[in-house]
């Protein structure tokens, strides 16, 4: 198996003599905890043992919690990613941040966050292509922009496109047709994955988003077409972007590799 991507990068900045042996050797610890007071372990060994970045999931957080969680983790670390943020989150864990000298970046149309000390995320990672079939999905999607973008990858995105109108799709596809994987939000009956499986010859990534009502609504109608699809497609949770969007990078970050 080939080796993970940061660990490689970590291990050729020593050898280039950038860092020392006792950073390197800091780095590396890929069982790596650090406790926050009695309220949380974050595991700050996640991106070089599994190339996954560590995420915090907002919600059902208190705000000070989240605040205290989110900026150990940044100090750390130097980025945190955090998801299923709410407004009065954002605001509460901007200030504390801003308190703490950190900066935050977001797009709160998904609920999602990054607090950091200013350095950069990676880069150098392969290509995914995000479709949505309609606006109201788009939250969705931008979570799983949000965590492919933080894991390296370069992101293109196709929105509003679904099968009620499916003449959207085709002139939206050509523009993605080299992305080494497609994630593919869709809520309602979820025509919108099996579509594009059976149009594209890379792995797709099918999102039921808890979209519709009515019989089997709230994602549940589109979760079952795409398990049941005749097309080859993967599928996650309902709503879960950020399980799609960290499938999709570890993807095309292996592709890149080779």
């Amino acid at each position: 198996m080939p080796a993970n991507r940061a660990l490689r990068e970590l291990l050729d900045r020593y050898r280039a003599g950038i860092i020392p042996l006792e950073e390197a050797a800091r780095e590396i610890e890929g069982l790596r905890l650090e406790a926050v007071g009695e309220l949380a372990r974050l595991d700050l060994g996640r991106p070089l043992r599994c190339g996954l970045p560590e995420a915090v999931l907002a919600e059902g957080k208190p705000d000070s919690q989240l605040a205290e969680i989110a900026v150990s983790h940044a100090r750390a670390s130097g980025r945190c990613l955090v998801t299923r943020a709410s407004p009065g989150q954002a605001a509460a864990l901007s200030a504390a941040a801003a308190e703490a000298g950190l900066a935050v970046e977001g797009r709160m149309d998904a609920g999602v966050l990054v607090v950091s000390d200013g350095r950069a995320r990676p880069s150098g990672g392969g290509t995914v292509g995000i479709v949505t079939a309609g606006t109201s999905d788009i939250p969705v999607a931008e979570e799983a922009r949000a965590v492919a973008e933080e894991m390296g990858c370069d992101v293109r995105c196709a929105y509003d496109v679904g099968a009620a109108g499916i003449h959207r799709l085709f002139p939206a596809l050509k523009g993605l047709l080299d992305c080494d994987v497609f994630v593919v939000a869709a809520g309602r009956e979820g025509t919108l994955p099996s579509v594009v499986a059976g149009l594209v010859d890379r792995p797709v990534i099918g999102v039921p988003v808890s979209t519709g009502y009515g019989f089997q609504g709230a994602g549940q109608a589109a979760l079952g077409a795409m398990l049941q699809s005749c097309a080859v497609l993967a599928v996650v949770n309902i709503d879960a972007g950020f399980v799609a969007g960290a499938f999709a990078a570890r993807i095309a970050n292996g592709v890149q590799r080779e």
